[in-house]
């Protein structure tokens, strides 16, 4: 489990403690749309409490099952913004479509977490309730749709459809604003016209026993596609992907 993956279902945790022994210290925390201005700290206090056991328990799940690969991949500075900017933009969507709701849960920054896995392995293979099958990207589409259809059709069953929503909206406006994909292009013009000796020079160096679990399996799918078809069978974003895990003075350029 990576750090902040931790600390957040740690705060999540002591919180729901909290809570279900001063049931009356929640009140001043649940973020209330039309009372946003007057109580402002409520837009990020509400992400960390919980309406029951089964509320924190399904947060607290896509949190760890998603979380720690999405921070390995973005940096814990980068993973705690897309958290944060989430579940505020859970909030912030909520005030101009459901602006009486009173709205409590970590939803919306583990819907933005869940999209965040989605944009980078959208075919990986996600088993709902342990049994069902989806691709990532096709989970992210299916929620959405139900979160419109729920949203618009009145919200019902005390769901926050559109802080669900709205922490979608912010995870994705967030990922394209650092845009990956200019850094994969960035790695591409640095290594375009050169010999592929000077890419991953030493990647038969790379410790696979050092490589995080979350990632051990990619990093040895791309080293059996090197071992079978040569460094020039990796795409440019493959490329920058295990450029993490080559020894540093062994590291292709990036800029």
């Amino acid at each position: 489990m990576t750090p902040w993956v931790r600390r957040f279902l740690g705060a999540n945790l002591i919180v729901f403690f909290v809570q279900t022994t001063m049931p009356a210290f929640a009140d001043a925390f649940v973020f209330v749309p039309r009372l946003a201005l007057f109580r402002p700290w409520t837009i990020v206090t509400y992400m960390f409490l919980h309406a029951g056991i089964s509320h924190i328990l399904f947060n607290m799940v896509g949190l760890f099952f998603f979380g720690s690969r999405v921070e390995e991949r973005l940096g814990s500075k980068r993973f705690v913004q897309l958290y944060f900017i989430s579940g505020i933009s859970g909030a912030l969507l909520s005030v101009a479509f459901a602006p009486n709701a009173a709205i409590i849960g970590a939803s919306a920054a583990v819907f933005g977490v869940m999209l965040a896995f989605a944009m980078f392995w959208p075919r990986d293979q996600i088993l709902i309730w342990g049994i069902i099958p989806v691709q990532a990207r096709w989970l992210v589409i299916i929620t959405t749709a139900m979160a419109m259809y729920s949203g618009l059709g009145g919200s019902r069953g005390g769901v926050a459809d559109f802080a669900h929503l709205g922490g979608y909206l912010g995870a994705w406006l967030f990922l394209r604003l650092i845009d990956p994909a200019k850094r994969v292009a960035r790695f591409k013009a640095s290594t375009i016209g050169k010999p592929s000796a000077n890419v991953l020079t030493k990647w038969k160096q790379v410790d696979v026993t050092r490589v995080h679990e979350v990632n051990r399996d990619e990093v040895n799918r791309m080293l059996d596609k090197i071992n079978l078809s040569g460094l020039a069978s990796l795409t440019p974003q493959e490329r920058l992907f295990l450029s993490n895990f080559v020894p540093p003075d062994d590291r292709a350029p990036i800029s």
